[in-house]
Formats: C-alpha cells, structure tokens, sequence
C-alpha cells in the first residue's frame, strides 16, 4: 500500500542526550492523496528525559520492580503521577488508572530432591545447576516418580504434516523436549528443511507451546533440553530465577498447567540419554524426521519431591488514554512492560537487585516520552491507549490478562505498538523488524524510517523467535496488527562502529547483563539511537491517528483470519 507520512521535507532535530549531538535531514515518501496530512508536533523524543526516567525506576529503591512486591507497587504509583502529570485521562478500569491482574507467586524451596534414575542408577540434579524448574499450580507441595517419554521437538501441526506425538498417552508422564523447531539446524537436503521456516521460529518451538501442550496432553511434567543457539540465549537465562513463576489466576474450567515445568541443562541431558543407551545427537536427527515419533525411555524415571510456597498476590496493569476527537472509539494502544526480576541471589560486587534499566525501564521511558509528545501536539482524530503491562517476565501476563478482557474492544483496536529494550549504543543506519511479513505496519516502518533517512533490517536472529517474547504476542493473537522494537532482534549498523559494533552490543548485553544485575542505569549511554526509534512509533501513531486506515495482516500471516472473523465490526 501506499503510503504518505508528511506532505514536506522533515527536519528531525537532533536529540541531546548522553553528552553528545548531531543532527539528521531526509525526506518522505512521495506525497498522495490516500491520507490526510498529519500536522507534526513541535516536541520531540528527549534523550535527557528517557535517561532519567530510567534512572529512577532502575534504582534499588525500587528493588527490581517485581509483581506484588513494595517495588512493584512504587512502580505503578510513579508511572500513575507521571501520565497525570501529562494531562493524560484514566484509560483503566471505570475512572481508574489501572487493570486489576490477579495471580499467583510460587517459589519451589531448597533444597529439593530431583533426579533421573537409569535402572539402578540415580543422576542427582541441582536446581540452578544443571535443571532449573518451578511450577504454576497452587499447591504446597511436588511429588513425581514417573516415566519419561522423549517427544522430540513436540509440534503437533497437521497443517505442515506434522505429529511428533503419534500414538503415546502422556498422562501422568514427563515429557522431554527439544527446543525450538524441528528443522532449524536441517540441512538443505532433508525432508524437514523449511516445513518450519528454516531458522525462523515459529510458535511451535517456543517453550511456551510445549508446556501447553504436555499439560493439554496429561503429563505431569515437562522439560525442555537447553542449547544455547537453538534457545537464543544461554544457560544463566533460566537459572536467573531458580524456582520462581507467576501465574495468572486461572478458571477451575480451564486446562490445568503441569505439576512442574522447566529447563534441563545440555550436558545433563547428555548424560541421561547416554546411560540409557542412546546418543542424543542422533535423536536430535531423528527428530527432525517426519517420520518420527516419540518414546517412552526403557527403564528411565523422573523424580521430584519439592515443597513450594504459594503467595496470592495483585499486580496492575497501567493505562492512559489520549481520546480522539472524531473517532474517540478507534484505538491506537502504544505499550511496553514495567515490571523486572526483582531481587536475587548476590553478584561477584554483593548487588542482588536486578533493575531491568533496559528490559524494559528504557521501553517504558519511551512510552511516557511519546505521551508527553502526543499530548503537547494537536489532538488526534482517534484515541490513543498507553499501557505500561505487569508480569511480562513471567510469562506476558499482564497483557494477556488484558487481551482476556480487553478494557477497548480488540476489533475497534487499530494496532499495538510494543517498545521492548533499546540499544543504547547511539544513533544507527538502521531500524530492526522483528516478525518479518506479518502486518501492514511494516511498511509504517519503513516509510518513517526513510523520513529519518534511515532504512529497515530483518531481524538476523529470527531463530531466537523473539516475535512470540514480548507483550505485543497477546494481542497478535486475538488479531490485532502488531509492531515491535525490539534491540536485540539484531545487531544495527551504528554510525560508530556500522553493524560490527551493533552486534557487539548485543553480544555484550544478552551475554552479561540480560536478566541479571547489570541491566543498570548508565551515564555512559548514548540514546540518540533509541530516541529515533521511539520517534518511529510516535509518527505512525500521528499518522494513524488522523487516518481512516486500517492496517491488515499480510498474506500468510497465521492472524489474518483471527483478524477477519471481526470485519464488520470496523468501518
């Protein structure tokens, strides 16, 4: 589609920020006259207030910012005073400022008893060591003496001829899995390679899916067998929060969630699939095999006898509405997520709060840095929805407690824009689309991008499947066009340093701060470059805000007939 943003050349000033400035002038698209001409605001994205923003929610006065928590709880009141302080409105439940999200905390205790038997054999584990496992039941305590079945990468999906599970009967059993798809590590010449998007993850490789589908299944358990690559990220991801989940409270109708859940590091795998008798790097080949099915393991028994603690806590999700003037029931909803890990076992220096600077204080700056611009600008035809989401880390829950009941209908929701860490390492050639060929929204993308004289970049790590890992994943599936920015989908091609030093970034963060204490507040950070992403999502929503528009998913997008069943729902 065509697609106009401004009808002149668009100056973008520079933003200061981090002890450094520069500017940048390039022009739009082509002018047309399918969309209105949006009359820009004057303000802009400041690097000095993201930075400070950021300052005080990564402070150890907020003690990582968990759900339930007095640091959670100071979090929802500053991010309250901050939208009034906008001139913004409630946007929550009745005339408040929030969504009341009920869930549970549990904590599996220490020292737990977990271990595999071979025969007469028993390979003890250690949580946080070489398995990493919790649970989302309320219940006091974990008893499992069971056999494990093998299912391979555990995709049942008949829409690509697929079925890992064949004939097995996983009630009361552990499931073994492996991550991500079956044909992200084929070679060209197997019959798998690209039935699953080759390296691109789809949904069946997510973690996520897995565990829903054991539980849907009967088993008892399930666990799913590290590798760095294939997982994106590293074994001290899930041993960040040993024990620890959240869950949202659940229907008694529902499909009960697994007793017990969780990661197997590489080598302990390794090891139990040895001493029973098989090489797990021949059943990772045939697992790739449409052929495939999975198997109980001879003689191979899981164990577990754990006590948890079970904490019923609320959490809110924050919200703030801009209203339109014409169209005040056409929802733009522009997010990020609040919440972090909290605190945690101490580091090497003794720090134990893990402040989530970037993931996601930084994404949250920008979503009160683009409420501070709207509201400072002309007023949009249509509304616009802030939202800063709960429990992300633990599972997107607050979004997905919101997209169970929506406070806007989801079929008068225009799109959701997500902001959801940020590189801070300054201003790039580049912006990274994470979930290429999804939306309409990636041409949005684009076209804001070329007004900033900057060009789009496929995400270069679409195996890690980080479109299903943020916020915006709860509402792509009810159907509403989604868009994310997300810093680590790819290393950008930073003015200082090109594409190199983007990817050391990443490198760097993912490698050492993901998760972890040192997702702190820096002075050193250049903004520039986050600044002009944000600035992205500010000129699509004054775009759409004045439009008639509706963004469609593309063809082949698995949401596109989601979005369909609500067609005569919108003009």
């Amino acid at each position: 589609m065509i697609y106009r943003l401004l009808p002149v050349v668009l100056v973008i000033a520079s933003l200061v920020g981090c002890g450094a400035g520069d500017s940048k002038t390039a022009t739009t698209p082509d002018v047309t006259d399918e969309v209105k001409p949006v009359v820009e605001s004057v303000a802009r994205i400041e690097t000095e207030r993201l930075s400070e923003i950021v300052k005080v929610l990564a402070s150890d006065e907020y003690e990582g910012r968990a759900p339930g928590t007095p640091g959670g709880r100071k979090t929802v009141k500053f991010l309250i005073e901050k939208f009034a302080a906008l001139g913004l409105e409630p946007g929550g439940e009745g005339s408040s400022w929030i969504q009341t999200v009920p869930m549970i905390r549990t904590q599996v205790q220490t020292p737990a008893s977990l271990a595999f038997s071979v025969g007469d054999t028993v390979q003890t584990l250690e949580q946080q060591t070489n398995i990493s496992v919790d649970t989302v039941r309320p219940v006091q305590s974990i008893a499992i003496d069971a056999p494990v079945v093998f299912v391979g990468f555990g995709a049942s999906a008949p829409e690509r001829d697929w079925d890992d599970y064949g004939d097995i009967d996983l009630s009361g059993k552990v499931a073994l899995y492996l991550v991500n798809d079956p044909d992200f590590a084929a070679a060209p010449d197997e019959p798998v390679a690209g039935r699953f998007g080759d390296r691109r993850m789809t949904y069946y490789g997510r973690w996520a899916y897995k565990y829903a589908e054991a539980a849907r299944r009967g088993a008892a358990a399930a666990l799913v067998i590290h590798e760095t690559e294939a997982a994106g990220y590293g074994w001290n991801v899930p041993a960040s929060s040993p024990g620890e989940n959240y869950a949202v409270v659940r229907d008694d109708t529902e499909v009960k969630p697994l007793t017990l859940q969780g990661w197997l590091h590489g080598d302990a795998a390794t090891s139990l699939f040895s001493a029973a008798g098989y090489d797990l790097d021949e059943l990772r080949v045939r697992a790739r095999s449409p052929d495939f099915e999975a198997f109980e393991l001879e003689d191979v028994t899981f164990g577990a006898d754990l006590s948890v603690m079970v904490e019923n806590i609320e959490s809110n999700n924050v919200l703030a509405k801009l209203p339109g003037t014409s169209r005040p029931d056409e929802v733009l909803m522009v997010t990020s997520h609040w919440d972090a890990y909290g605190l945690g076992e101490p580091d090497a220096e003794g720090r134990t709060v893990r402040p989530g600077a970037n993931d996601d204080a930084l994404g949250t700056a920008g979503v009160l840095e683009i409420a501070r611009v709207l509201a400072a600008g002309p007023p949009l035809e249509r509304s616009v929805v802030f939202a800063a989401w709960t429990a992300e880390e633990s599972g997107l829950l607050g979004s997905e407690a919101y997209a169970q009941d929506p406070i806007y209908p989801l079929e008068k929701t225009v799109a959701n824009l997500t902001l959801d860490i940020l590189q801070t390492a300054g201003p790039a050639r580049d912006v990274i689309l994470v979930g290429e060929g999804q939306s309409d929204l990636e041409d949005d993308l684009a076209s804001a991008a070329a007004a900033q004289g900057r060009v789009v970049t496929p995400e270069n790590l679409p195996e890690n499947g980080l479109f299903f890992r943020a916020d915006h994943f709860s509402l792509a599936q009810r159907g509403v066009p989604v868009l994310l920015i997300m810093g680590i989908a790819g290393g950008a091609d930073l003015i200082d340093g090109g594409r190199e030093a983007g990817d050391q970034w990443i490198a760097d963060y993912i490698g050492n701060c993901y998760h972890q204490t040192c997702d702190a507040w820096s002075s050193e950070w250049d903004l520039r470059g986050a600044a002009e992403d944000i600035e992205l999502f500010r000129t699509i929503i004054e775009d759409l805000g004045n439009s008639t528009r509706w963004p469609q998913w593309k063809a082949g997008s698995e949401f596109k007939a989601i979005r369909e069943q609500s067609a005569d729902a919108r003009p």
